[in-house]
């Protein structure tokens, strides 16, 4: 009877902890939010094929977020998620269609190209000691000039039948590429968490000082945060052009506002040290749904990058406030108290 008790009683705090969390947060706002869109749309928002079109275009967002989480978690920026992205598909598509590769080696040419993109990001970041801030960005400008010179201003569209019917395919209106989604978010967390690989990551963006006395080095660290991030990236970009009807220039080019959004969203600290493999998903979930909603009520498509840029922003001025505040308890508490007040 005690150890149901015990047991009880631990499940309690656990969900009192959980209640605390920006998780649960985000968790009750996807619930109210399709609930909202259920009721705005006289019920046809959860059935089956709109479901479907959701869960299968969810896929990218958590993705992207979670390459973006990786780069973070050691205090750096990817401004090239949208940029590796669109060059990766438009290149799987491209060597598909004009030159008659065969699905599962293009698909393996994209992921490793992405992930050795990645890798060398990581490199001249290290080699150089400039800003990551910097490099990614020039990693971008670079990539988009590759991916016009791919495609130009055509349509891509002349690829492998299979690689289409897996990006529609839809088991119990559960897309496969939200599946793969899903798992990459899994096998992600189960890395940095389980992980000595991931919890130096961690440790070396949470106290790069630290981690070196502790003969951590952060320069591998930042390397290999950088090639998960192409990796992760490179999966985003398969799982698109399995999506879509056809890769061109502009794929990947609305990627960076949304990579960014759901780690911030999801809880995950600029600083580094930190990384919210379920709150990035949910925060994935919560900007599809205001996605949702804009084609429910034919918003303005600027209004959602508004909305969503406004909650970052807000995110992000109350995490430093929440730090400020913690940083000026600690030392208040740490200040000797004059010997009479005592």
């Amino acid at each position: 009877m005690s150890t149901l008790l015990d047991q009880q009683g631990r499940a309690a705090e656990v969900l009192r902890r959980f209640s605390r969390t920006t998780a649960a947060m985000l968790l009750l706002v996807v619930v109210a939010g399709s609930v909202a869109l259920e009721v705005a749309s006289s019920g046809s928002f959860l059935e089956g094929p709109s479901v479907r079109v959701f869960l299968q275009y969810l896929a990218t967002p958590i993705l992207i977020g979670l390459a973006q989480m990786v780069a973070l978690c050691v205090g750096q920026l990817n401004l090239a998620v949208g940029a590796l992205g669109g060059f990766t598909a438009c290149l799987t598509g491209v060597l598909m269609a004009d030159h008659g590769v065969p699905a599962v080696i293009a698909v393996l040419v994209g992921l490793l190209t992405a992930t050795a993109v990645g890798l060398v990001t990581g490199i001249v970041i290290v080699a150089t000691q400039i800003n990551g801030f910097i490099v990614t960005l020039a990693t971008m400008t670079i990539l988009l000039g590759a991916q016009y010179r791919l495609v130009g201003t055509r349509t891509v569209d002349g690829y492998s039948p299979t690689l289409r019917d897996l990006g529609t395919a839809a088991p119990l209106d559960t897309p496969l590429v939200f599946v793969t989604a899903i798992v990459a978010a899994g096998l992600l967390g189960a890395f940095m968490y389980r992980t000595v690989a991931g919890r130096r990551l961690l440790a070396a963006g949470g106290n790069p000082l630290a981690a070196r006395l502790s003969g951590i080095s952060t320069d591998r660290q930042i390397v290999l945060a950088h090639t998960l991030s192409g990796l992760l990236v490179g999966v985003a970009a398969v799982t698109a052009t399995a999506s879509l009807p056809g890769v061109n220039h502009s794929v990947g080019g609305d990627w960076l506002l949304p990579s960014f959004a759901a780690p911030i969203i999801g809880g995950v600290a600029l600083t580094g040290g930190s990384i919210a493999v379920f709150g990035t998903v949910l925060a994935a979930f919560v900007t599809r749904l205001i996605d949702a909603a804009r084609a429910q009520f034919s918003l303005d498509p600027s209004w959602v990058n508004l909305l969503i840029g406004l909650v970052v922003l807000g995110t992000v001025a109350g995490g430093h406030l929440h730090q400020t505040r913690l940083a000026k308890s600690a030392s208040s508490e740490a200040s000797p108290q004059p010997e009479g007040a005592r």
